[in-house]
């Protein structure tokens, strides 16, 4: 799936704003100095410099930026100095990144593919609020929980989402069985209300209401009710040691696949 062909005419268009971060040049060392973020200094390839000089005229009116294949382990602060006002699509597939946090000056950010990066449940996405559309296939993403509310937190307009190639992701082809991969599909689309494509396929209606009974009741009501497969406790006592028995199954502690981290 090509992300270019696909969403090349989804970006909405956005007016421009000034970006509140400050940051400045530090010419003797070729590096740029941030005041609102800790990030730390990285040396910046010389060709990628060159390459983002030539184009930046087109970059600024497309909106579009490509960094993939520049063996990046975050984004370089001089391309955040230069482009950040203006980019909309960034693409930085194919590097080393584990760290996302400059995004946080794309203010207008509509669009991110980070595809085959080291990134982990660990990493936290700034508040990005235009976003519409993430691409995290193949990165190293183990658990779902709580990686997804905070997402949610983060890019809670998200409408196109793939963590394809993923662990938390099962499917046929890293060993997830049916069961374990429509859990993981319905319990993403309970997070995300305005999520129109995850993966390679459209989010039905069906999918949705399943996810919501599923995943948007109260989660006691879901240990509890018969109609849930939960334990039932509505017409004999029940000790809240076999709730916790009921919880460690719901977590994966009991069947050995406590890796998936998946929910019922």
């Amino acid at each position: 799936m090509d992300s270019n062909d696909l969403f090349a005419n989804s970006l909405p268009s956005t007016s421009t704003a000034s970006d509140e971060g400050v940051i400045s040049v530090d010419v003797s060392r070729g590096a740029l100095v941030d005041s609102m973020t800790d990030m730390s200094e990285t040396a910046i390839p010389p060709d990628l410099i060159i390459s983002a000089e030539a184009s930046g005229e087109n970059v600024e009116d497309s909106g579009k930026l490509t960094l993939a294949y520049e063996r990046l382990y975050e984004v370089p602060r001089t391309i955040v100095e230069r482009f950040s006002d203006h980019i909309k699509y960034i693409d930085l597939s194919h590097n080393k990144i584990t760290n996302l946090d400059a995004l946080v000056h794309f203010k207008h950010l509509t669009s991110l593919i980070a595809d085959h990066n080291p990134i982990t449940e660990n990493c936290i996405l700034p508040p990005l609020p235009k976003l519409e559309l993430l691409w995290l296939n193949h990165c190293k993403i183990s658990s779902l929980y709580p990686w997804v509310g905070k997402l949610k937190d983060s890019c809670p307009n998200l409408q196109y989402l793939c963590l394809m190639g993923n662990p938390a992701a099962p499917s046929y082809f890293n060993g997830g069985t049916f069961y374990e991969y429509l859990q993981y599909r319905l319990f993403v689309i309970s997070q995300f209300p305005s999520l129109n494509h995850l993966d390679d396929r459209k989010v039905t209606d069906d999918q949705r209401a399943e996810a919501h009974r599923l995943y948007k009741r109260p989660f006691l009501e879901r240990i509890i009710n018969p109609g849930s497969g939960g334990i039932s406790i509505l017409n004999s006592s029940v000790k809240w040691n076999n709730v916790q028995t009921k919880l460690a199954s719901l977590w994966g502690k009991d069947n050995g696949r406590n890796n998936r981290n998946l929910l019922i």
